[in-house]
């Protein structure tokens, strides 16, 4: 009897069949970070539209029209032309500036404060203003010229004041006619750390007071002194609180006395101001005599009205 196979218990489970998964990836063309070339691209857009702006700019206006232009996104300052007369005291250089107009009277520096008791509304200057303004601009360049051709003559006729020419710096500044009367290292307008002028130094200012007296302008005083310290200067010791500061105030007022003296009205002086050495001469030097000087600067006038300037509510 033959013997039979086992058969088990659990009959064998059919093996499934695998499973395939397929996965599609979907390329973005834009996506979250896809839209900063559009940045970029107006950047580009935005320049090269300025850059043509530009292009055409240049080629519909000529020259005149440019310099006009460039002037009101950078106003020029005075332009000094060569002229005759190169060994006077203006050493050649123009008054007026090519375009034959006086330069801007924007006022620089130190201005006297005004007491604020309530706001005042600046408007601006009407065309009759601005045209009072470049009138007035026109006939202080003419005083200038006429007033540095004077003080050339006077230094000329006198052999003592001839020796005193280089003493002597006139330029145009934006404030107006500034005359320098500077030391030298054989020469000093003040007796060492006084405000006492050297009787060479009072003939040099009534000689100034000579060519300027007749004018209308008002009159701003600078006194200037180099970088060496005033001896005790300090508040308490034995110059009783002298310093550079005090000493160009004092010198500047010494020459205002002067000057007044000399014939110059005394209601023409507009401010006095002494600076130390803070504004020197010589920049590269702070120890040049040349930076001991007094600045004497014959002003700009300007048209009074409302549009000039803001003025002060009364208290």
């Amino acid at each position: 009897m033959s013997a039979e196979p086992i058969k088990p218990l659990v009959a064998e489970a059919e093996v499934p069949p695998p499973i395939i998964i397929k996965k599609i990836t979907i390329e973005g063309h834009g996506g979250h970070h896809g839209g900063a070339w559009k940045v970029a691209y107006a950047d580009f857009v935005t320049a090269m539209m300025a850059f043509f702006l530009l292009l055409w700019i240049v080629g519909a206006t000529n020259e005149d029209q440019r310099k006009g232009i460039a002037d009101y996104f950078s106003p020029t300052l005075v332009q000094h032309t060569k002229a005759g007369g190169s060994n006077g005291v203006m050493g050649g250089r123009a008054m007026l500036a090519p375009d034959g107009n006086a330069p801007n009277a924007v006022p620089k520096g130190s201005q006297r404060l005004m007491p604020v008791t309530s706001f005042s509304r600046v408007t601006p200057p009407t065309p009759e203003e601005r045209a009072a303004a470049d009138q007035l601009q026109k006939e202080d360049v003419k005083r200038f010229e006429a007033a540095a051709e004077a003080l050339e003559k006077r230094m000329a006729s006198d052999k003592n004041l001839a020796q005193l020419r280089d003493q002597l710096r006139l330029s145009v500044t934006q404030e107006g006619l500034r005359i320098d009367i500077l030391d030298e290292a054989d020469f000093s307008m003040f007796a060492v750390g006084t405000n006492r002028l050297s009787p060479q130094a009072a003939d040099l200012v009534r000689a100034v007071a000579t060519a300027v007296q007749t004018m209308p302008n008002p009159i701003a005083m600078r006194g200037h002194t180099d970088s060496l310290p005033y001896a005790g200067g300090s508040l308490g010791g034995p110059s009783g609180g002298m310093n550079n500061w005090v000493l160009s105030a004092q010198r500047a007022e010494a020459t205002r006395a002067a000057l007044a003296a000399a014939g110059v009205d005394p209601t023409r002086f507009s401010r006095l101001e002494g600076v130390a050495d803070r504004e020197p001469f010589n920049k590269a030097n702070p120890y040049d005599p040349r930076n001991r000087r007094i600045s004497v600067t014959l002003l700009y006038r300007t048209p009074a009205g409302p549009g000039t300037a803001a003025q002060p509510a009364a208290e």
